[in-house]
């Protein structure tokens, strides 16, 4: 892939305020724009939809007469003449070399207002503007310096919009948030910014998650938008999640919910986990990851969930080899799927209804 442009955005203004500038922001909104937002009013950003709902749907008018005053509006159209100049370079590029382009975003995160952040770069707001003014834009993709990473990913991963993140902090904590990323939102691809930094790449979290993820992928290939993938991230807040497939629900928490960690309850801040779950068939589930433990009911309450064997497995040219069957003390007795804090695995589950 290309990437056209890097965190294209204005700083310091929402716009730019020179003569041609204000000539166009005065004028009509180009009509194929118009056109474009009343085919996809179902489907617009939220907040594209509501600023222009608040003016009355006007289909006619300039920029400020169909999108109303402020900082907003004016990003709103900066962002269309950003777009309109990208894809005369993509669609040039793409002539020559007919390959995906991205744009990447640095992103409006910590409440600051247009201008104070790159504003009209392929934003998650923004994202209809530039899917229409730049169709020759394959993707756009978030660049996550801070805090909220699920949040980051469900607003790009919207639409039609693949998830690719190819810069991201590089912190510890990715070697839960990649499983998150593969599992929930069919990402691309997730690229630490300088990870050849790393002062021990070999016993680094991230490289283990990678070393997994290296494993699943030709499975993760095969699956990938057909649904049958699911992501988790637990944190010191966010410790639960049920998730549903099938006639089966799938408990997962956060390992430390056992309490069998001394760091569990001494008042610790626990750390970020994460795994992915791949359903193989209606009773059979490769689950990946690290810190998470998983349990399963039935959705008929007249039923009760087993499990018929999990086993520790590995994957070689996607093919599932069995390491060893996990009994006894492994599952809990047969109650739970368990990857602890700080350990890094690939599971196998039968799942049974009795």
């Amino acid at each position: 892939m290309i990437q056209v442009e890097n965190e294209i955005g204005m700083i310091e203004d929402a716009r730019e305020y020179g003569k041609v500038a204000d000539q166009r922001f005065n004028s009509e909104v180009p009509g194929k724009f118009i056109e474009y937002l009343k085919k996809n009013k179902k489907n617009l950003q939220p907040s594209l939809l509501k600023k222009w709902e608040a003016n009355g749907f006007k289909t006619k008018g300039s920029w400020s007469e169909i999108f109303g005053e402020g900082l907003d509006t004016d990003e709103l159209f900066m962002a269309y003449v950003y777009a309109e100049y990208v894809q005369q370079v993509a669609k040039a590029g793409k002539e020559k070399y007919n390959i995906p382009m991205y744009l990447n975003a640095a992103l409006n995160s910590r409440g600051r207002k247009p201008g104070a952040y790159p504003s009209a770069g392929p934003l998650a707001h923004l994202l209809d503007v530039w899917r229409f003014a730049a169709p020759s834009i394959d993707l756009q993709a978030p660049d996550i310096y801070d805090p909220g990473f699920s949040n980051w990913c469900k607003q790009y991963h919207n639409n039609g919009n693949p998830l690719f993140i190819p810069e991201i902090r590089l912190e510890e904590a990715n070697a839960a948030r990649v499983f998150y990323a593969f599992g929930e939102h069919d990402a691309m691809g997730f690229s630490p910014f300088s990870i050849e930094d790393v002062a021990d790449p070999e016993n680094y979290p991230l490289t283990k998650s990678y070393s997994i993820l290296h494993q699943l992928y030709p499975i993760l290939a095969e699956k990938q938008g057909l649904g049958k993938t699911n992501g988790v991230l637990f944190d010191n807040e966010s410790r639960e999640r049920t998730i549903e497939r099938n006639n089966y629900k799938f408990i997962f928490k956060h390992d430390n919910t056992l309490g069998w960690s001394p760091k569990a309850k001494d008042g610790s801040i626990w750390p970020e986990v994460g795994a992915l779950i791949i359903e193989l068939s209606p009773t059979e589930y490769i689950v990946a990851g690290t810190g998470v433990v998983l349990s399963f009911e039935t959705l008929d309450n007249k039923k009760k969930a087993g499990i018929g064997y999990i086993d520790k497995i590995k994957i070689e040219d996607g093919k599932i080899i069995p390491i060893r069957r996990l009994n006894g003390d492994q599952s809990h007795q047969g109650r739970h799927l368990r990857i602890p804090v700080g350990e890094w695995d690939i599971q196998y589950v039968k799942l049974y209804e009795y």
